[in-house]
């Protein structure tokens, strides 16, 4: 199993499946932590914002275009480490990548 960390906007830390090939939103909208995906994985909407755990963020691939801008907007709310969980797409070398869910802007 490639294991998927995911701490809620209660601090709660919970320990699931993530899907190979399969974008973290969609784990995250289907697991109803409060993730809201408006825009179903467009990157239009920013409303699958995460925070990636430090140790993960040179892992991933850098924000390109849309996501930039849009986290950009957020101004405050956009630590270093912030993501749209619609634009990592989960593989076998992410097992064990650690989000938070970002605070409802």
């Amino acid at each position: 199993m490639a294991e998927l960390v995911i701490v809620d906007r209660d601090g709660k830390e919970h320990r699931v499946e993530g899907r190979v090939g399969v974008s973290v939103m969609e784990t995250l909208r289907e697991l109803d932590y409060g993730v809201a995906a408006i825009c179903g994985g467009m990157c239009s909407c920013a409303t699958c914002h995460v925070w990636v755990d430090e140790a993960w963020v040179a892992k991933l691939p850098p924000r390109q275009g849309d996501e930039q801008e849009l986290l950009r907007e957020l101004g405050s709310f956009r630590p270093a480490n912030s993501r749209l969980s619609c634009q990592i797409v989960f593989s076998e070398a992410l097992a064990g990548l650690k989000v938070a869910i970002a605070p409802d802007e």
